[in-house]
Parts: C-alpha cells; structure tokens; sequence
C-alpha cells in the first residue's frame, strides 16, 4: 500500500465539541458532518461528536444522510438545503429531517408521508442570499405545516455570510432574524429551534446561540476567525503524512520535476514523496513558497508537484527512504496548519481540509 494518508484525531474531535457543548449551553448543538466531514470521515467524526455531547447532525445531501443510517446512527439527521424533488422518497426512508424553502416541495412532501410524522425545518434567509425565502412565505410554509396532520416543525433557522469578519452585517442579520422570529410568535407559531450560529458566531456572538448552534470547522479544531482570540482551545484534528520512497542528491544548479521551475542554490538532498494533485496537494505550493515537514523541519517544494509526487529540498541535511513526511500538521517543534495552506493559496482552511481525496485512505488515532 501506498505511504500516504490523513490521520483523524477523534479524541481531538471529542474534546473541541465537549468545550464548545460546554461553552454555548444551555443551546443545543448541531455537529455539521457534510462533505465526509470536511474530509476527515463522516461515520467515525459523527459518533464521536455525538459521544461528546452533540445533539443532532447536519449534512447536505440525501445521500450523505444516508451513509450516516446504515452506520446505524439513529440521532436527528438535518439536510442543510431542500432536496430535489425525486429524493423525498429518500428523505422519509432514511428519515431524515429536510430543509424547506419551497411550497411545491412541502406539497409534495406531505403528499408523499405515509405513517412517519418527519420533523422539518424552514429557512429564513436573513442576508445570505443563496438559500432560503422571505419572512411571508415561511409563514405560509409554517402555517401548512401546522395544519397537517403527517409533519412538524422543527424550526425555523437561517445562515450568517461573514461571520468570521464582519461583525456590523452580522449583527444586521441577526437582528433582522430575531425580529421575524419574535413577530412569527406573536402571532402563534410555535418553534420549537431557532438556530443561526455558525462556529464564527457560536464562538464570538454570544446572543447567536439561541436554541442551538450547527458547528462546522471549530469541531474539526480550526480557527473559523484566525485574527481574532477564541474562547475555547482547539485542537487540529487532522495530518497528512507520507513516507519518502526515494532520494538523489543533485548539484547545484539542478531542475527537479515538470517545467523545471526551480534551480536548486547548492548541492542538495532531493527526497520524493509519494503524494500528489490527484490527493489534494496542489501543484500551486510549488510556486507559493509551500514547503512539508521533515525531521521536524519545514523543507520547500524543490520543483512541481506532479499527480503522484511531490519532490522536497532537504539542502545538505541527511534524508532516508521510509522517513515520516508531514505535509499537515505537527512533527517535532515544526508545524504546518491547514492556515497556513491557506494563505500560501489565498483560500480557507475549509477547502484545504476538504480537497484531500479518497485516494488517501483515513487512520483514526
């Protein structure tokens, strides 16, 4: 088998969602597990999150919902988007708690109930703009599921665009959202969970939390704010580490990989590593200034990184085939964080984590 993985810190997983639990209480909390858990596996993260306290999960699709069922978690499953219509079967089947925005979608869905009583959930879109419906038609939407006899409502909830930076809009947002909550009462309806905090907003909003909040990267151990203190401590719960598999020393002057980019000053150890762009290590860290971890120390990138290879710039110090490689995380005093990816590619934290593929296969820890 091919030297090269991500290793997942479940215990790191079970401690970042126990102090957030204990952070936002009395607020439920909501484990969002889409995307296989921002790369570091759904089933695994899910029964860890829940074994630390989390109340419900949160994924975005049907099919995501259904991998969690057959791993036989039985918690509350919210879709985070309204699925097609040809899915609702799906949705009941898995039973599954769906997100609804549109009133053809809830005909078709209470339409298609037979025995379940589902519990639904509306999205209010308070500013985002990408999801979600005006004020009047959650409460026609509300209103119908009310008058049913075969669904429930299990809240009415909405989603912040700049959380992590901009603190004015958000608090129009949320505003804007009590507001439509507090009149929707007044006239009423009962919501039994009103959830808006994201892990930016959970963490530094306090007034956010409200019934529940649904948190994302702070349960994967990752700064939603990097300038800003938290108040909790997190834990990366993810590495990507290899192994070398071959070594050449090369004089100065020497162009390693595809293009050849890059001269190397002096005679070096070049150390090849058997990860590539088809695992998520993208061929821009070699014109980025990226650099991995070898003995502890941060080693560039000495030319392109290729679909299955990575070459590395060891200088004058000794490398040997079958040395760990990190290219994520932690060995010795050295570090490279899924932050630090991040600004060597002008992204998020939640791509990098997320664009490892399942050609790297997941170690638990």
């Amino acid at each position: 088998m091919r030297p090269s993985w991500v290793e997942v810190d479940l215990q790191a997983i079970k401690d970042n969602v126990s102090a957030i639990v204990d952070l936002v209480a009395p607020a439920r909390f909501c484990a969002v597990v889409k995307a296989n858990a921002y790369g570091h596996g759904d089933v695994p993260v899910a029964k860890a999150a829940l074994e630390a306290g989390a109340n419900m999960l949160a994924v975005a699709t049907v099919e995501e919902g259904a991998r969690l069922r057959e791993a036989d978690i039985t918690q509350p499953i919210l879709l985070l988007a309204q699925p097609p219509l040809e899915d609702i079967n799906d949705v009941l089947h898995w039973k599954l708690s769906p997100t609804i925005y549109h009133p053809l979608f809830l005909e078709s869905f209470l339409a298609a109930i037979d025995e379940q009583l589902p519990r639904v959930h509306i999205k209010f879109d308070s500013g985002m703009h990408r999801l979600g419906t005006d004020g009047a038609t959650v409460q026609r939407l509300a209103a119908a599921i009310a008058r049913s006899p075969k669904a429930e409502l299990g809240g009415i909830w909405s989603h912040f665009a700049d959380a992590d930076s901009d603190p004015e809009f958000t608090n129009q947002q949320l505003d804007l959202f009590n507001g439509f909550v507090s009149t929707a009462r007044d006239t009423g309806l009962k919501v039994p969970l009103v959830h808006i905090a994201n892990s930016a907003a959970a963490l530094l909003l306090p007034r956010s939390r409200q019934d529940m909040v649904r948190i994302g990267l702070a349960m994967y151990g990752l700064h939603p704010a990097p300038r800003t203190p938290l108040p909790v401590k997190l834990r990366p719960a993810m590495a990507v580490k290899s192994q070398v598999v071959h070594v050449r020393r090369l004089p100065a002057g020497a162009r390693p990989s595809y293009g050849r980019i890059r001269e190397l000053e002096s005679t070096s150890n070049v150390a090849t590593v058997p990860i590539g762009y088809a695992d998520g290590v993208t061929r821009r860290l070699a014109t980025v200034k990226g650099a991995a971890l070898i003995g502890g120390k941060r080693r560039p990138f000495a030319g392109r990184v290729t679909m299955d290879y990575v070459v590395l710039d060891m200088g004058p110090d000794p490398v040997e085939i079958g040395d760990e490689v990190v290219l994520l995380g932690t060995q010795g005093d050295g570090l490279v964080p899924a932050q630090q990816w991040a600004e060597w590619l002008d992204t998020i934290s939640y791509e990098v984590v997320c664009g490892f593929g399942e050609r790297l296969p997941r170690k638990y820890v």
